[in-house]
């Protein structure tokens, strides 16, 4: 069996809370932790626990096995629907349309 590299995990935990736009202090509101233990994992300083891991699955929108090994599955939330979930009505319109102009732009 092969070891865990936590500082290729903490780096896919970064990029994925980053795409998310989602703030290390933030997160570690999410999971009740301390903002330097999210920055101690996001580094490979730090393992976590099983209830951590279980919360950064949920609150990234991603599978745990994405987070431990970097296989996505059909059913991750695409980040982007995830923000336009967060979204007020009228930000996700506007959001709408700034994506329907930027396809439109690179087609």
């Amino acid at each position: 069996m092969e070891n865990l590299d936590l500082i290729v995990i903490g780096e896919r935990i970064r990029k994925q809370r980053v795409l998310l736009n989602i703030t290390r202090e933030k997160m570690a509101e999410h999971l009740e932790i301390s903002p330097i233990f999210v920055y101690n994992i996001e580094i490979g300083a730090r393992g976590m626990s099983l209830n951590t891991l279980a919360g950064l699955s949920r609150v990234l929108c991603v599978t745990a096995d994405y987070i431990l090994f970097g296989e996505k599955e059909k059913t991750d939330i695409n980040p982007l629907l995830k923000c336009f979930s967060e979204c007020s009505a009228e930000k996700t319109e506007y959001a709408e349309e700034l994506l329907k102009l930027f396809i439109k732009a690179v087609n």
